[in-house]
């Protein structure tokens, strides 16, 4: 990736997470509680310290792991203007998504019919976003491995690169889910673990807030707006576990 399209993506993410980190995001209940983990799992050298725990994953198991720790990297990788979405733990706040009710589709209408829709439909499947996610995986997976002998996480970064690019313009048909939805649900899952509160597993130390100088929950500060009106006001991000 060039230093000007990195530029840019950091630029465009500043503004992506002005917004999203102070928009609603599907956070599941499970999320914020600890629960038996059912695998292990880390597929990369994490930039953060050596003494940095393994991610724990309740959902996913080792090969959807991979795939999703490769995925979040190839979409948000580390620069030198801000830590990239692996490290934040934006796999373990997708995997905690999908374990929940909201990964369950517990709110979603699932009885059918079941026909393409328009975009203002909305979602028109009768998988939940964690059976998506799930056959996805193994859908591009397959493809990939009749095609490079492998999968998306044992490829190099130039093809994984590719990959993404390709399935964001559809140029992939995968055979049980729509490349489109797929990738638009992993795409949007890790761009709000990576703004989202730490509280449900991405966005560790507040690290993206930091970047792009958001301070995390408002009403901490309401008292200062009337006093730093129109003036640079600098501090620690507040999160929901601050107040914990």
């Amino acid at each position: 990736m060039s230093e000007e399209k990195t530029v840019n993506r950091r630029a465009w993410l500043k503004l992506f997470g002005a917004g999203a980190a102070s928009g609603v995001l599907p956070l599941g209940g499970a999320a914020a509680e600890g629960s038996a983990a059912t695998m292990n799992h880390s597929a990369h050298t994490p930039a953060s310290p050596a003494d940095e725990p393994v991610p724990v994953y309740e959902f996913f198991n080792g090969d959807e792991a991979a795939f999703v720790e490769a995925a979040v990297d190839t979409l948000i990788p580390a620069d030198e203007v801000g830590p990239g979405a692996l490290e934040l733990g934006v796999a373990v706040f997708i995997d905690r998504q999908l374990n929940s009710g909201y990964g369950r589709g517990d709110r979603m209408y699932l009885q059918g019919p079941f026909i393409e829709g328009t975009p203002e439909q909305g979602y028109q499947l009768r998988m939940t976003p964690s059976e998506l996610v799930r056959n996805g995986i193994l859908d591009l997976n397959a493809y990939l491995r009749e095609k490079y002998k492998r999968p998306f996480d044992a490829l190099s970064d130039k093809d994984r690169i590719a990959v993404m690019t390709q399935l964001e313009k559809r140029e992939i048909e995968l055979p049980t889910v729509p490349t489109g939805i797929f990738f638009n649900l992993l795409y949007d899952l890790t761009m709000q673990g990576y703004f989202a509160d730490p509280l449900y597993g991405g966005n560790k130390g507040k690290a993206s807030w930091k970047m792009i100088g958001f301070p995390g929950i408002g009403a901490m500060y309401a008292d200062k707006i009337e006093a730093w009106r129109n003036k640079k006001y600098m501090s620690e991000p507040m999160s929901i576990q601050d107040l914990l």
